[in-house]
């Protein structure tokens, strides 16, 4: 896997909005590492978007993939088993850091190396805008979520959604 720097991934994700003639906002404000911090920018900030998490882990046998989620969802590893076809577990920072370039606590869903696979949790859909990190912890990205699959589409990454959890 090719290891991208923060700036080369901030970069492809301004190229891929660009790419995907998708608007976005932008901020730059102090790292956001964990929940707490991000908690509190977003109130100082005052953001409206939902928060996404992306959750790295490695493939059984090998290969990587990325849940793309809300950052209150919890992962359900069965489900991903059926859909990638073998188990799954999360990886380590350090394994995370040398597969993507991304700093601990800010993995972009975004500019991940072709080989990983893309997990799409239709959660995400249920929310009007979506914010993440763009690989810099300090800064952030918001788009409409209307747009989520014009930018899907623009990846070299196979994109996966996974089926809704459809109550009986």
């Amino acid at each position: 896997m090719s290891l991208n720097t923060l700036e080369q991934i901030y970069q492809t994700n301004i190229n891929l909005f660009n790419q995907a003639d998708v608007p976005y906002q932008a901020w730059q404000h102090e790292p956001i590492l964990d929940f707490e911090t991000d908690a509190r920018i977003a109130n100082e900030l005052g953001w409206t978007a939902s928060p996404s998490k992306s959750l790295f882990m490695k493939i059984k046998g090998g290969g990587h993939c990325l849940l793309l989620t809300h950052r209150d969802s919890r992962l359900d590893s069965k489900l991903v088993k059926q859909v990638v076809g073998k188990r799954v577990s999360v990886c380590s920072n350090d394994e995370m850091v040398a597969a993507t370039g991304c700093v601990p606590g800010a993995v972009c869903p975004f500019a991940l190396p072709e080989e990983v696979i893309l997990l799409v949790d239709p959660v995400v859909y249920l929310h009007q805008e979506l914010m993440y990190t763009p690989g810099k912890p300090d800064y952030t990205f918001a788009f409409k979520t209307k747009h989520l699959d014009a930018l899907l589409t623009t990846l070299p990454n196979q994109v996966i959604r996974l089926p809704a959890d459809i109550p009986a």
